[in-house]
């Protein structure tokens, strides 16, 4: 799984209706340029993949006042809304994911209800028990990695990353419970996005050709 889909499929549910620059410079806010694949590039090319597939609908608009060629706005179909929904729960559960693809999820996390939220984490961290209990048959040796050479190593890292991981889950699980953060059906969510004109100050400042589509 990509983290991009997930991503731009979640900022534009943000907005309502998005078009392209304002996807950016969203996920520049966030700092998604330097954890994950979203590049101006990626950005543009899965607005416009997406809108063919019916996850997006698009929308042309009229020139801005200062001039220039009509951009596109994007609305989520109800089909992406289904693949979102889908997307984001397969991001927390999933222990393998890469961890850009976890930190997409986090980052959409609230758009759940907080009793769902815990379950698909309680649910990721049975699956990494699930796994180290099955590794750790066959590749844990008694003295240490190093009885396996070098190569020990490896398994030594997604072992201890597993283990990072559930105490990570772990401490996000309390935290929720405790009554941290507005989940979906609580009330006003928290404003992750930056309202139209908006200032970034985490903007990478680099053109792309795509910023006036």
């Amino acid at each position: 799984m990509s983290a991009i889909r997930l991503l731009v499929l979640g900022a534009v549910r943000q907005h309502g209706r998005a078009h392209g620059y304002q996807v950016r410079n969203d996920l520049e806010f966030w700092g998604a340029h330097e954890w994950s694949n979203a590049k101006p590039g990626s950005i543009y090319h899965a607005l416009k993949q997406m809108a063919k597939q019916g996850l997006l609908r698009a929308y042309e608009i009229a020139p801005s006042t200062a001039g220039g060629p009509p951009r596109t706005e994007y609305e989520v179909t109800d089909e992406g809304m289904a693949e979102y929904f889908t997307l984001l729960r397969e991001a927390l559960t999933t222990y393998d994911q890469k961890m850009d693809v976890l930190s997409a999820g986090i980052g959409f996390i609230v758009d759940l209800p907080r009793a769902e939220a815990v379950e698909l984490l309680r649910q990721r961290v049975r699956v990494l028990d699930e796994w180290r209990e099955g590794v750790t048959e066959y590749y844990t040796p008694e003295s240490g990695p190093q009885q396996l050479g070098h190569i020990g190593e490896i398994m030594h890292l997604w072992i201890h990353s597993a283990d990072a991981g559930k105490e990570w889950t772990l401490g996000l699980i309390e935290r929720i419970e405790a009554g941290a953060y507005t989940f979906a059906g609580e009330g006003d969510p928290f404003v992750g996005v930056l309202a139209e004109g908006e200032e970034n100050p985490f903007a990478t400042g680099e053109p792309d050709p795509g910023d006036s589509l």
